[in-house]
């Protein structure tokens, strides 16, 4: 089943649909980032995959005001 979604992905022309499965793939990143700073006790690090989580929620956010077209920018002329 997971082949078929793929398939989808790589063949379909619609942009909302890549947005979203972008986003997704950020929550996963930043999910993975932040579980990450629990389990190692250096403060740079911490600060580093703090700083790249919040980099890739602003991410996630401007690619779904895209999907959305929240943002006067995306909004067709």
């Amino acid at each position: 089943m997971a082949k078929a979604t793929a398939t989808q992905s790589e063949t379909s022309r619609d942009p909302r649909f890549h947005a979203r499965h972008m986003s997704q793939r950020f929550d996963e990143l930043i999910e993975h980032l932040r579980s990450d700073i629990v389990t190692v006790d250096e403060p740079q690090f911490k600060a580093m995959f703090e700083t790249a989580a919040e980099v890739l929620t602003g991410l996630k956010t401007a690619f779904r005001h895209y999907e959305e077209k929240a943002e006067p920018a995306w909004k067709v002329q």
